[in-house]
């Protein structure tokens, strides 16, 4: 799917095959992320483990996020999923808020 200009956020799915999520989450730590992170529009990014065979990256852009690398063939499953939206909001829960009650006296 292909990004469009109000796109500012992107959700990267990669299946390792089984038995691979170690080598996929090694592989996407040391060259997808920096091909994220190196992205002047990034603003961050987060990554996530799922089940036994998923690796997934999230990342906030300032701009149209760019298509990531895909992993060698032989960790994945199926061909990596990459989906661009755009952020409406962020919401805060429980533990992250603070209060005048909690930091005074």
């Amino acid at each position: 799917m292909a990004a469009t200009a109000s796109s500012n956020t992107l959700m990267w799915e990669a299946r390792a095959q089984a038995g691979r999520q170690t080598d996929l989450l090694f592989h996407v730590e040391q060259t997808v992320m920096p091909a994220v992170l190196a992205d002047p529009t990034c603003l961050d990014a987060g990554l996530y483990l799922g089940g036994q065979d998923r690796v997934v990256v999230i990342a906030h852009f300032t701009g149209v996020p760019p298509r990531l690398p895909d992993p060698p063939d032989e960790l994945l499953l199926r061909s990596v999923h990459q989906w661009p939206f755009r952020r409406h909001a962020t919401c805060p829960g429980p533990a992250a808020r603070t209060t005048d009650a909690s930091t005074s006296g």
